[in-house]
């Protein structure tokens, strides 16, 4: 669940790259859907969504065309 995580920004601080390369949360040992599940609740935290409350992509501002060879 996403709730497993908690957005703590106080967390952060200066680090040598050995301990860096420790505490790295996004290890080759970790699965790929973790990773993601991971990287998505940090992105919603950051921009203030969740799951439950996603924002809508507003196709009124895209377009798209075949592009001329």
């Amino acid at each position: 669940m996403m709730s497993d995580y908690r957005f703590d920004r106080t967390a952060f601080r200066m680090k040598t790259f050995n301990e860096a390369d420790k505490a790295n949360v996004f290890d080759k040992n970790v699965p790929y859907a973790e990773r993601l599940r991971q990287a998505y609740f940090l992105i919603a935290q950051a921009y203030g969504f969740s799951m439950t409350d996603q924002p809508k992509l507003d196709r009124t501002h895209f377009s798209s065309r075949k592009q001329k060879n």
